[in-house]
This record gives C-alpha cells, structure tokens and sequence, in this order.
C-alpha cells in the first residue's frame, strides 16, 4: 500500500493506510506501506490518492500487469486533480481493477464508465469508549465549538470563526481549532484571529488523545470544507455521539445524509452563525443533530470497514482475472 503521506504524519492519508494495514492484517493479509514504490513483488497493489500515487501506479502496471490493482479516491482527486491534471489522475483511475469512494455520492462526480468497479467505504472511528469524560476545568468555559483538520484552503479552515464574528452578543460560543497550517499564510491567519476574535482559539496540531479531549469537551463541531473525499472526522464524531455542522459538499451530505439538518451553504459564515446560535439556544435542536449522528454511528464501524477492504480486494481479483 502506497500514501504519500510519510510515516508519523498527523495527515488524513496516513492514518487511513495504518487503520487499513491493521485491518487487513487481522484478516489474515501481509501489509506493508511504503511511501515510494521500487517495483517490488506483491500480490495486489493499494495505491490511495489517484494523482500522488499515479508514478507507483504507472510502475506496478509496467512491472506487474497481472497484479490485481486498488485506488483510493480522495477529495482532492474527486473534486480537483481529475480536473486540474485529468491525464495523470484518469490514467490511475482508468489503471484500477477496483477504485474505492469514502463516501456513498462518489459515483456521481467520477466518470460514468468507472462506476462498475467502484467500492464505497465508511471509514471507520473508535465508539465513545475510548473519549474521556469532559474536563472539569472547561466546563464552564462557554459553548464549545472545536474544528479539527490542518488549516488548509480545501478545508476552509476559519470560517466558524468568521462565524462566530456575526453572533449575537449574549452567545456564549468559543470555536477551538486543532490542526497544523498548511503553509506560513495558513499560520499567519489562524494568529491574526486569534488576536481580533476573542470567539476563536487556535490550538495547533494535537496528539490523538488531546484531539479526543477536545471533543469531549464540546458541544459540537464545525465541518466546514469545500471538498472532501469523506473525512474521518465525521466518522469519529458521529461514533463519539458529537453533533456536527457541516458544509454541503458532496462529502458531507454522502456521510451524512441528504436528511442531515445540519448542513449550511458552502463558505457562508451568516449562514453558519444562524446555525451555530440555533444550536446553542435551542436544546431541542441540538438534540436532533445529535440524534441523527448517533444513528449513523453504525456505519462506521470497524468490522464494516474491514469488510468493504475485503470486498475491494475480490473485486480487484475477479476484474483482474477477467483482465489479464
């Protein structure tokens, strides 16, 4: 399995491809995950990101054609490269035996002729077992809003906080973000608002347990990308029983729900505000949000998850013995 994102990233494509190697380990499979690939022997090939990995995916198919071949589609290859760099992220899409979607709307926005191999799968998160309680501390330190990804233009990253510019004055909402800026104007953002918004505090880039501190501690939580491929994130607060926010993506709605009664217009901060105060004065309706994310919590689980990997690696089986 190949990802561009090196070992020990807090990047979304490394965690997939160590909760993947896990998965597929405990159903009897040998994984190893590499960030450049050399033309090594395999019995199939995981390549996630169609674009990055498109180099890895030209060399198993010149050095191993017979080798059954997976793609993973992330946002970003969904709903940029194969548009931006349509040669390259095609030709792994094209390569594939099996592609896999992260969210059940994928085969609407790939090519029509590529549906037939395509693979949804939940990603999966751990239930509310493994979140602490909230701390003490915090408690009263207002409505607890978090938004927690790398600070990055697909994710839009600061809009709940220019959100929450826009609230009433007797809102008691704090939005508390957890990620690492993607660049120096991403960084140079986040602290300018800190120092001019007094709603909005910036945390950084978290450990794992911090991540779940934090969630444990809020409220709610803000989703507020332009494109997303399927983000963990909604994964975990859904398992972890935490009302979401979320911009009306293809993304999101394919996680969610087209029912989901929580979604505002993409990079519209009143929009947002509306909501994060109705959320906030209204218990009956953040009670509904969590409702919802509650009931979906099943799909993703880990058995789920494992099952559509399995379900992935036959159908790039078959395809490929139909192939070749």
């Amino acid at each position: 399995m190949i990802t561009p994102a090196q070992p020990g990233s807090k990047a979304g494509n490394r965690a997939t491809a160590e909760r993947w190697k896990l998965l597929l380990e405990k159903a009897g499979h040998s994984v190893s995950v590499v960030t450049q690939y050399d033309g090594e022997s395999c019995d199939a090939f995981i390549a996630l990101h169609a674009w990055r990995s498109v180099g890895a995916v030209r060399q198993i198919r010149q050095s191993w054609p017979d080798k059954p071949l997976i793609v993973a589609l992330t946002g970003t290859d969904i709903y940029l490269h194969q548009h931006e760099f349509p040669e390259d992220t095609l030709y792994s899409m094209e390569q594939a035996d099996a592609l896999i979607g992260l969210h059940e709307l994928v085969a609407r926005d790939i090519p029509a002729r590529l549906a037939t191999k395509l693979v949804t799968l939940f990603q999966s998160a751990q239930g509310p077992e493994a979140y602490p309680l909230p701390q003490p501390a915090l408690e009263d330190a207002g409505f607890g809003v978090c938004v927690i990804g790398h600070l990055r233009d697909e994710k839009d990253s600061l809009r709940a906080a220019y959100a929450a510019r826009l609230l009433p004055g007797d809102s008691r909402i704090q939005i508390r973000c957890a990620g690492k800026p993607h660049s120096e104007k991403w960084q140079s953002m986040a602290e300018r608002e800190m120092e001019q918004n007094p709603r909005f505090q910036w945390l950084g880039e978290l450990e794992q347990d911090e991540t779940r501190q934090l969630m444990a501690n809020s409220e709610l939580m803000v989703i507020s990308s332009v494109m997303e491929g399927g983000a963990n994130v909604v994964s975990e607060a859904c398992r972890a029983g935490l009302p979401v926010i979320a911009s009306d993506i293809p993304g999101n709605i394919g996680l969610l729900g087209n029912d989901y009664p929580g979604y505002f217009p993409v990079k519209d901060e009143r929009a947002l505000a509306d909501l994060l105060y109705r959320a906030e004065q209204h218990p009956d309706f953040l009670a509904t949000l969590q409702a919802q994310v509650s009931k979906l919590a099943g799909r993703f689980v880990p058995e789920r998850e494992q099952a559509s990997l399995e379900q992935a690696l036959n159908l790039a089986v078959q395809r490929c013995s139909e192939r070749v």
